[in-house]
């Protein structure tokens, strides 16, 4: 970004938790590579919980890091007055990362904030019920979250002036920050490794090149199905372990969350929960699946398109953010509803393709994060030229 670093703008990202390194975190590690000498502001970090990249940076957080942090997510009323309490004035650029209320962050009055967007916040807006159902919560403390939702609402409503420019993670949360904040964004997907997803034998791999499809099968005839996700409700991995409980076919779930412990009883003798896994082993995991499942509604995914990075077909719900990167009978499979029977009916089309591990592989190098880096820093750039040019206009 050859004018921001010729001008060396004060810069400044803000995050809205570090407690793991999941898809948010992963953009924000790229993010991290473009403006190497910006501080991360945080409502709250847990020392270790991301990748050594961000952890290596510094890294200031509000008032909520001097509470117990077990169940930080109750402190969701207090995330507001949080996020708004980080001290940016002094920036010139804030570049905020946002799937609750960082996009909320008071910059200075001559500063450009501009927003990447994951979504806005699932549980205030149209995932309410997925996360906080009245038979889970009970009628006292459903009424009370609804009421703390419908004043999240407001204030997310209200906030999203504070952002110059929007980009999105999808066309389906651009769509969302349209109807919900009356605003447009630029779709930038995610960032992809994929120097490190790689298949069996590498990208380039002779053996790999004029792959038909056959020797693929037969490799994992007696495979198993993966899914990598968090796990929370509205992921809807409860569907994906039904599904395969039905079909008798083999499931591993990669992931933790607060549903750990029920998709745990549900779990039937052909599903295994193997909770955290490392790096290393989750990229055999990819490379050694028959295919990715992707059961819930996302908002972009990046564990689908890692998965095709690794040359393994993704079998993704049709609406929502992740079906945007398929291609579907080529690169994966789109399931049409979110029930057992239409997972396994999907499971069942993409047994019967012939998938080319490396077209696969090549449609995932589409979204590789040199693609992002180049995309955002455009983004940056042109946001940048448009508020000079309304302040000559004003002058």
């Amino acid at each position: 970004m050859h004018s921001v670093e010729r001008r060396r703008l004060r810069t400044a990202l803000v995050h809205d938790w570090l407690t793991g390194m999941r898809g948010g975190e992963k953009v924000l590690e790229e993010l991290v590579r473009l403006f190497p000498e910006a501080p991360i502001y945080t409502l709250l970090h847990q020392a270790g919980s991301t990748s050594e990249l961000i952890e290596s940076r510094s890294i200031r957080t509000s008032f909520i890091q001097r509470l117990p942090h077990g169940h930080y997510r109750w402190y969701l009323p207090l995330f507001p007055r949080a996020v708004e309490s980080l001290p940016l004035a002094d920036y010139e650029l804030v570049i905020s990362s946002s799937h609750c209320v960082a996009k909320g962050a008071q910059r200075g009055d001559s500063a450009l904030h501009v927003c990447y967007c994951h979504t806005p916040m699932r549980y205030a807006w149209d995932q309410f019920d997925a996360y906080f159902s009245r038979e889970r919560l009970g009628p006292l403390r459903y009424a009370l979250i609804r009421s703390i939702a419908r004043r999240l609402r407001h204030w997310d409503r209200a906030t999203a002036s504070r952002v110059d420019a929007f980009a999105a993670n999808s066309r389906y949360v651009a769509g969302r920050i349209r109807r919900y904040y009356g605003r447009e964004a630029e779709v930038i997907p995610p960032p992809v490794d994929v120097d490190r997803f790689t298949p069996r034998f590498g990208p380039a791999d002779s053996r790999d090149s004029n792959h038909s499809g056959e020797s693929d099968r037969q490799e994992h005839e007696s495979g198993y199905y993966l899914v990598v996700s968090a796990l929370s409700p509205y992921k809807r991995v409860d569907v994906a372990i039904d599904a395969f409980n039905r079909s008798a076919r083999r499931l591993v779930v990669v992931g933790w969350g607060p549903e750990r412990d029920r998709l745990a009883a549900l779990a039937g003798p052909t599903v295994r929960l193997a909770g955290r896994v490392d790096d290393a082993e989750l990229l055999e995991l990819y490379r050694g699946c028959r295919g990715l499942i992707l059961p819930g509604i996302e908002d972009a995914g990046i564990a689908p398109l890692e998965a095709m990075a690794c040359g393994r077909p993704a079998i993704v719900l049709q609406d929502g953010g992740a079906a945007e990167a398929i291609e579907d009978g080529r690169t994966g499979v789109l399931i049409r509803d979110c029930t057992p029977a239409a997972i396994n009916q999907a499971v069942d089309t993409a047994e019967k393709l012939s998938f080319n591990t490396r077209e696969i592989r090549q449609h995932a190098e589409g979204y590789s994060t040199s693609v992002f880096a180049s995309r955002f820093q455009a983004f940056v750039e042109r946001a940048l030229e448009e508020r000079a040019s309304r302040q000559q206009k004003e002058a």
